[in-house]
């Protein structure tokens, strides 16, 4: 009689993220294998590789945010593009988020790009959060939907449009996004 392991979605969640962190990926047969868990159990836990990957990737993400937020000096406008600037700073040195973006393009664009990784709420009601924290209070989650979405065209430009990010760009966008308001 075969003993079968239970695992919960945290558990796979988070050894996908140590996998992510030394693989620059999450590869589920693999990562199965280390948990000592069928292929099939890691599927019917986290919903598939996307949903996973989306887990993963917001996980590694909210502890940077946390970082960028708590380093920041400003407030109001200032206060926003600064935790932008240390946030997308930190993201594109990360080496396995840059092997990632390198070595599987389309599953990263779905995943970041798409409700897919279902990363795109999370990260509009952070900065929604974030609005608030520098004082924009005015600015509803509509503006943070824009605000991220301007961001993300300049840190995931090589995905989008095949050129290097331009992050300069985007936060002057950003700031001309929430002066205009």
């Amino acid at each position: 009689m075969s003993v079968r392991r239970v695992v919960s979605d945290d558990e796979v969640a988070r050894a996908g993220c140590r996998f992510f962190l030394r693989h620059g990926t999450v590869d589920m047969e693999r990562l199965a294998a280390e948990m000592c868990v069928s292929r099939a159990t890691m599927y019917r836990v986290t919903g598939g590789r996307d949903r996973l990957l989306g887990e993963v990737l917001w996980r590694l993400a909210e502890q940077t945010l946390a970082d960028a937020r708590r380093q920041r000096t400003r407030a109001g406008v200032d206060g926003a593009i600064e935790v932008t600037h240390r946030f997308t700073a930190a993201l594109l040195s990360a080496e396995p988020f840059r092997r990632f973006l390198a070595g599987e393009p389309e599953a990263a664009a779905r995943i970041l790009l798409t409700s897919a990784g279902g990363l795109t709420e999370r990260v509009v009601a952070a900065q929604h959060e974030i609005f608030q924290e520098v004082g924009l209070t005015d600015a509803g989650p509509d503006l943070a939907y824009l605000y991220v979405r301007i961001i993300e065209s300049a840190l995931y430009g090589e995905l989008v449009a095949g050129h290097p990010a331009d992050l300069d760009m985007a936060q002057r966008a950003a700031r001309a996004l929430l002066t205009a308001c």
